[in-house]
């Protein structure tokens, strides 16, 4: 999946692009007509333990699927994007297949 990734206000190191990489990249066994994706990621003011903000957009043919989700790591967000992305993408293509 064409994925785009950004980081406000701060430099995401490469270790972290390359786990949503393949975090999302996972996506694509449940609904193959992925067209690309956007991730932002954002450390919440004021500090505190779930600062770590991660956004998650799919785009679909007809469809764009949305998900944010905070934490206290970006990987950790990430993971419970994906997982409500996972949901989204399954309820999308029954839809789908039932029209």
């Amino acid at each position: 999946m064409k994925l785009q990734i950004r980081s406000v206000h701060f430099t995401a190191d490469q270790s972290l692009l390359d786990f949503l990489q393949k975090k999302l990249d996972k996506l694509d066994t449940f609904f193959d007509r992925i067209v690309s994706g956007e991730v932002v990621l954002r450390v919440q003011k004021p500090e505190s333990h779930d600062n770590k903000l991660v956004e998650v957009k799919v785009f679909v043919p007809g469809a764009t699927l949305f998900c944010s989700e905070e934490a206290g790591t970006f990987e950790t967000a990430t993971d419970k994007a994906v997982e409500d992305i996972k949901k989204q993408l399954i309820r999308y293509k029954d839809k789908l297949t039932t029209h």
